[in-house]
Formats: structure tokens, sequence, C-alpha cells
């Protein structure tokens, strides 16, 4: 049985500024986690919170060490010196969370051709560049895991037609992770990912799909991070190739009230409003 804490293991994680990633990256920090976080926040942005370098100091604050590097996941280079750097900084690499990731809801014949080149490059090359680049250091951990946060493969024509530039890049993510679970299976390098059952009360969520009352029937990004928890402590050579729901992974362990995790204390769960991609 693989021990119950992420002390002393070292994760990679694209964007993580703010949000679900800096969820994460602060839950295995109360644990003494390293993470080496790879954004392309610098500077303050104007409408969003935090920076790569608030977040490492979060991260250290919470009882982890921080790397922070400021970067583009679109960056062959950025992403190599990132795991050439994190590797350097922590001895190796253990875990690999896909965070960045960008969100256009709008129709085939709205979206732009621009922001669709911008949500391949982000969510699947991104995706695949980061988690190859990593692979030949996973190769040499203890449990090693790749995390991408995509859902599960719906193929539904309600998901598919409802924005289908968003979704092909979503549905990427999870088909490069799925691969390379497989392709690294026998190297006992883990390939998931993780998707809610809820919206989760995030900048993507206020500003991409429906403000402040989304936000107040969303689950707060705790839910999400508790749950990436529990799955990079599974065993990597048995826990793989999966694609797995953040309430499904939470009730496996053994959580049966999710109250604690609403944006606003005392909202029901029924009137918590569904992600997208889940029927």
């Amino acid at each position: 049985m693989t021990a119950r804490t992420l002390a002393g293991k070292t994760i990679l994680l694209s964007g993580g500024s703010r949000g679900i990633g800096l969820a994460i990256a602060l839950r295995a920090a109360r644990d003494g986690a390293n993470v080496a976080l790879l954004a392309k926040t610098d500077t303050p942005h104007p409408k969003l919170e935090g920076t790569v370098h608030t977040a490492a100091a979060a991260i250290e604050e919470a009882g982890g060490r921080a790397l922070p590097i400021v970067g583009d996941v679109r960056n062959d280079d950025d992403v190599t010196e990132a795991v050439l750097k994190t590797q350097g900084e922590f001895g190796g690499i253990d875990i690999v969370i896909n965070n960045a990731s960008v969100i256009d809801l709008s129709g085939s014949l709205e979206l732009s051709m621009k922001k669709y080149d911008l949500m391949q490059d982000v969510n699947v090359r991104g995706t695949f560049m980061l988690s190859r680049s990593a692979v030949p250091i996973l190769k040499d951990a203890e449990n090693p895991h790749i995390l991408s946060l995509s859902p599960p493969l719906n193929l539904s024509p309600k998901w598919l037609g409802a924005h289908t530039g968003y979704t092909l890049a979503k549905y990427g993510m999870t088909m490069a992770t799925l691969g390379l679970a497989a392709e690294f299976a026998a190297d006992g390098i883990a390939a998931n990912t993780l998707w809610p059952r809820t919206t989760i009360a995030t900048a993507a969520v206020r500003f991409s799909l429906g403000g402040e009352r989304m936000m107040q029937a969303s689950r707060t990004p705790e839910v999400y991070a508790d749950a990436a928890y529990e799955v990079l402590l599974r065993p990597s050579r048995e826990y793989t190739g999966q694609t797995l729901v953040v309430e499904d992974v939470l009730a496996e362990a053994g959580v049966t009230d999710f109250s604690g995790y609403a944006a606003v204390p005392g909202t029901p769960d029924s009137e918590l409003f569904p992600d997208i991609f889940l029927d």
C-alpha cells in the first residue's frame, strides 16, 4: 500500500497561479510536497487574482517547497526548461498535473480560429508536451502519476455539438492522457483524468459561464483538490487509464457529506449547477 502522504513528493503543475491548480498545490503542500508551477502570470492581471509568485508564497506558507517558473506551456523551450529546473531543484519529478486550460464555449460559426488554435495549443498540445517531457524522469519515481483536468469522453450529440471547438480541445486532453497511460503502463506511470460533477467557483466560471449567479451555485476548488489528492496517493501500477469524476473519487474515499464544499455555505446539492460533459 502506498503511503498516505505526499510528503517529499515533487509535483510539476501547469498553471496554478489561482483557482483549481492552486488549490491542488496547497493540498499537497500541507503534506510537505515540493511544487513547481509553470505559469504565465508573472505580474498581476487586471481581472484575475494571483501570480505565479503569490501562489509560490502560499505554497511555502502551507508547508511545502515552491519553485515558481514563468513560462508558457505552448512554448517547447519553456516546457523543457521547467522539467529540467524542477529536476534540478528537487532531484526528480513524481507527479505531473495538466491544469493549464483555455475555455471558449462559442459555437462553431462564432468561434475565432485564433481561439480555436489557442485551445488546441494549450489544452491538447500543452498536455502532451509537458507530460512526455517529464516521462523520462517519472520513470525513476516510486509512484509516478500524470493527472489531467479533463472530462470523460462522452460522445453524446448533446455534448459534441454544444461547443465543438472546446469539446475537441478538452477531449484531446483526455485522449492524450489515456494514450500515455497505455503507452507507459509497463513503466508504472499512471495517467488519469479528473472532472467535477458540478461547476467549480473559479475565474473561468465567472467570466465564461455565468457570472456571480453561477459562482454561487458551484462548489469550491477544494473539492477538486481533495479528489486529486486521493488519486495521487493511489498505487500508480494499479490505478491508471481512468477518466475519473471528482465526487466519485471522494465517495470511494469515504466522503458522504459534500455540503462543506458549497461555495455558498448551506446550498443544497440539488441547487448546484451541473458541469458540462457529464450526463
